[in-house]
């Protein structure tokens, strides 16, 4: 929906309610006028989506407002643009609106516009009008004044409208660089800027800035990848390849300069959901990769992508920047599907945890220019490691046989994990029976002493490392 905002000065409309007459009873009176303003919901969803104005069951982010001024007991009597109403203080993606069918107050395609400011007749003393929550959380204050045609007095009141909440939690971070999107190398012969500044907003779950912090609570890495050697980050006095900054209305800005070769530079940019503070260390890491192209040269050489092959390991995190050249920068990239659980990004980054099969794939990833060029290459993804517990088969269907146990004699085996985080120690439990007089302790020992009865015994264990969780039927014969 288009959307009109027209602002009336309060002080204008309030001219044009005294002038209006129909103000009080028949002759002359020195009784105040007394107005109220109440509302038929004082708490709105934040809109993100968008979503236009309207009445009725379904109207999640529209409430209606009521405004009445009396003189004495008695309502005053009607006429036009008896109250002046506006959003006075608060949120600034709030709106008024009339809803009334009126064409005056629809755009050309009969859609309602969008106010900050309204003037309403009287019918009886009362007017309603509705109020419109935007894509901003906070609290928006509505004034309605009415003014006594006899003493010229003006009478107000006021209603608030809380739309939305803000947790001020970090739940994401967005980062953009300024124009061109891209670096030349720190001794390149074309002239092309070798610093760049970079802007992160940091959102809450609401998707609503993350308010001002006590202490830095952005934090700026560069990953040992492709061009970062000799590559800096600035930030005030901090200058490095770490750096720490305070968001002003949710967002951070730093700056980017290259060093000696051209490739990609991978930003790692960071935020603490625990306590929104990154000086104190980081609990509850919430993490946006980013991928800056540099280049000796523009326009010197046909598009062109330099990788032909990755590896990744299953269960492992795992990220990559795809590289081009040629062409005129900045690139977009995109491909068709990736083995599961990674994902590529539009600047090229390729991430997430593989959970597939173990194997080779072939991927076709498309990188196009600025100048709207596209070129496709064929990505060899080597997937290695396997969800399953070591000493099994491949076969994840099938039970994993242990060695054999007899009854009254000792017995221990061990299980172990050798994919995921090694440096995260594995968690083991079951699922079902052991053979009596063994059990399963937590670093993955079956062991004890097997009592009878004899006979086949299929049960399931499960390791847990990290995030990873692997489980697979096992069995015991015992003789």
């Amino acid at each position: 929906m288009r959307k009109l905002f027209r602002f009336l000065a309060l002080s204008v409309v309030t001219a044009m309610a005294a002038c209006g007459g129909g103000g009080g009873s028949p002759g002359d009176t020195n009784l105040p006028y007394k107005i109220t303003v109440r509302v038929d919901k004082n708490q709105l969803p934040i809109n993100l989506q968008g979503e236009g104005a309207s009445i009725g069951a379904y109207a999640r982010y529209t409430t209606t407002l009521y405004v009445e001024a009396r003189e004495g007991d008695a309502p005053i009597q009607g006429g036009e643009d008896i109250f002046a109403c506006a959003i006075v203080q608060g949120l600034d993606s709030g709106s008024l609106y009339y809803l009334d069918g009126d064409e005056d107050h629809e755009d050309d395609d009969g859609n309602a516009l969008a106010y900050r400011s309204i003037v309403l007749d009287a019918n009886s003393g009362s007017a309603s009008f509705h109020f419109h929550a935007g894509s901003k959380a906070g609290t928006a204050r509505i004034t309605c004044s009415v003014t006594n045609p006899v003493d010229k007095q003006v009478s107000s009141a006021s209603v608030d409208v809380v739309v939305g909440a803000q947790t001020g939690q970090p739940a994401n971070v967005i980062a953009s660089a300024q124009a061109p999107g891209y670096l030349g190398s720190r001794d390149n012969t074309q002239n092309i800027r070798n610093n760049v500044a970079i802007s992160a907003l940091i959102m809450d779950d609401a998707n609503q800035p993350i308010p001002a912090p006590v202490a830095a609570n952005l934090q700026v890495s560069i990953r040992p990848f492709g061009a970062s050697a000799g590559a800096r980050l600035l930030a005030g006095s901090q200058s490095g390849s770490l750096i720490q900054v305070k968001t002003i209305g949710g967002e951070g800005q730093f700056s980017l300069s290259s060093g000696p070769s051209a490739g990609v530079i991978l930003l790692e940019l960071t935020t603490d959901r625990q306590d929104n503070n990154v000086s104190n260390g980081i609990q509850d890491a919430v993490t946006q990769l980013m991928a800056v192209s540099v280049h000796k040269a523009l326009a010197s050489e046909p598009l062109a992508i330099t990788d032909s092959e990755i590896t990744v390991t299953v269960g492992l995190p795992f990220s990559y920047a795809l590289t081009a050249q040629g062409g005129v920068p900045p690139y977009l990239w995109s491909s068709d599907a990736l083995p599961s659980g990674l994902t590529l990004s539009s600047d090229g980054v390729i991430s997430g945890t593989p959970m597939a099969k173990k194997g080779t794939y072939k991927v076709v990833v498309t990188v196009t220019d600025e100048t709207g060029a596209s070129l496709n290459k064929n990505l060899t993804i080597k997937v290695e490691g396997e969800l399953a517990i070591d000493g099994c088969s491949s076969d994840v269907s099938a039970p994993c046989v242990l060695p054999a146990a007899t009854v009254g004699q000792g017995y221990s085996y061990t299980l172990s994990l050798s994919i995921g985080d090694p440096t995260i120690p594995v968690v083991w439990t079951v699922t079902g029976t052991l053979p009596p007089g063994l059990t399963l302790a937590a670093d993955g020992t079956i062991s004890g002493t097997p009592l009878a009865p004899p006979g086949t015994y299929t049960f399931v264990v499960t390791a847990k490392r990290g995030s990873l969780t692997v489980s697979r039927q096992v069995r015991i014969v015992v003789s």
